[in-house]
């Protein structure tokens, strides 16, 4: 399998963590957004949209957006799974994902920000922007998640695949974890963990020196 993915995209930074806590192999094939490689036509044919991340998988289909190729890896690598076995625990741990994926990270993708640019905002009212939307979903997921291990449990799924990277994007922005301490605790246990540590941002093979 192919990856197109950026170092920094949250997005694809998802992706890779679910590779790797499933031990799926997959070579990276980077496209970087900063010098615009997402509007080239070659990328345009693999996904209209211009956007990372993609999967080609073994059979040669391309599948885009990172619920959807989760999903698929969900579905084709089983184990470790990535959600409970209990409808209603499965529905909790989606709830936080999509409150990540749907609520969050789009309000600070880089195409959100550029057109805030383009409509007068200067940096100063768009570091409020950022902060004021990842610290209103932090706030929620907080209440959400366990009081032990990771978002749900022992062991890393779903939510923690979304939790990790909106986390790192946190950081970029300066955003303040003192106020999340369940978040803080599932931060500290996946600097340890190999797939976490594989999928990070700084261990990419685009990843600027």
């Amino acid at each position: 399998m192919e990856l197109f993915t950026y170092y920094r995209s949250t997005s694809s930074y998802r992706v890779r963590i679910a590779l790797a806590l499933k031990g799926v192999d997959c070579q990276s094939r980077p496209v970087n957004l900063l010098k615009g490689e997402q509007r080239e036509a070659g990328f345009l044919a693999i996904n209209p949209q211009g956007r990372v991340p993609a999967l080609r998988v073994e059979s040669g289909e391309l599948i885009v957006q990172s619920p959807a190729i989760i999903e698929y890896l969900e579905e084709c690598y089983p184990t470790p799974a990535l959600l409970p076995a209990d409808p209603v625990q499965r529905a909790h741990v989606r709830a936080v994902a999509a409150l990540i994926g749907c609520d969050v990270h789009p309000l600070h993708n880089v195409s959100v920000l550029n057109q805030l640019r383009q409509s007068g905002f200067d940096e100063g009212k768009i570091e409020g922007w950022i902060s004021h939307w990842i610290s209103q979903g932090l706030a929620a997921v907080e209440q959400l998640i366990g009081d032990q291990g990771y978002c749900f449990g022992s062991e890393p799924g779903l939510a923690d695949v979304y939790l990790i990277p909106q986390l790192y994007a946190a950081n970029r922005f300066k955003v303040a974890l003192e106020a999340y301490p369940r978040i803080r605790r599932v931060a500290e246990l996946a600097q340890s963990h190999p797939a976490f540590v594989k999928a990070h941002p700084s261990n990419q093979v685009d990843t600027p020196a």
